[in-house]
């Protein structure tokens, strides 16, 4: 099976992609078995999911023979297809649970999709990245919503348009990810640490949030909608147990379950 997941004793989901000889591209099957785990984990009671690769490099994007057999499939069984990529970025990008994404040598293509739909992105030093689509006549349509919303549409005018090989400063500098590390596994220990401090429910509310309030003009119904969250999570059990823990100056509950 070229996709596992994992759950650990923390309530960590760790989903993992191991294609190492094809360079972990992904076709037909692997996006369903991709959108099947990630769906599942979304359907659990757990505190992160983790997304990274086996081998050499994060993903070279869409599996080349698969690639090949679409191109003599009719548009609407094109479409059947690229929904089914546009299924796996949804279902990513609308997990409820904080996501964090590890990447290491080279992503190209639709891998940087799956990178824009996590919460937190990291990558080696030495990780490249290219939305290479165009080289091949093609165009990162389906995967485009969240990268420009990651990177920005000026970044997106220039990278789409020239398909050129980035490097992980640059990723950076962009917005595509959050951090360079030589330590893939170091980071993802001290991201995990950092989530599983916080509160549950705060951290899931918290990206709702994000949705909720992004592009959206801050007016009236805004300014109560923020107001109404507030309160809402201030009388919850979990607002009211981090507070009582701050004001008796020890650890909340939920960092004694974590630790279990």
């Amino acid at each position: 099976m070229s996709v596992t997941l994992t759950i650990t004793k923390t309530k960590v989901a760790i989903l993992e992609l191991s294609r190492p000889e094809k360079h972990n591209a992904f076709d037909d099957a692997v996006i369903a078995e991709l959108i099947k785990c990630i769906e599942h984990a979304n359907s659990l009671d757990i505190r992160a999911l983790v997304l990274k690769t086996d081998g050499k490099h994060f993903s070279a994007g869409a599996d080349l023979g698969w690639m090949k057999s679409m191109a003599g499939n009719n548009f609407d069984e094109n479409v059947a297809d690229s929904k089914q990529l546009a299924k796996l970025m949804s279902v990513l990008a609308n997990c409820p649970h904080p996501t964090l994404c590890l990447v290491q040598g080279a992503a190209f293509g639709g891998a940087l999709g799956l990178i824009a739909c996590c919460d937190i992105a990291v990558a080696t030093e030495n990780a490249k990245f290219c939305l290479s689509e165009v080289k091949l006549g093609l165009i990162p349509a389906v995967i485009s919503p969240y990268v420009i919303k990651a990177i920005g549409e000026r970044q997106a005018r220039r990278y789409f348009l020239t398909a050129e090989v980035f490097t992980a400063n640059t990723a950076l500098d962009l917005g595509l990810i959050h951090e360079i590390s030589d330590d893939l596994v170091h980071s993802q220990a001290k991201f995990i640490e950092l989530l599983l401090n916080n509160g549950p429910s705060a951290v899931r509310s918290a990206k709702t949030l994000i949705n909720e309030v992004a592009g959206n003009p801050i007016d009236e119904t805004l300014i109560h909608h923020t107001a109404q969250r507030i309160a809402q999570i201030r009388v919850s059990p979990e607002g009211q147990e981090g507070l009582s823990a701050f004001f008796d100056k020890r650890a909340p509950n939920w960092q004694h379950a974590a630790k279990q």
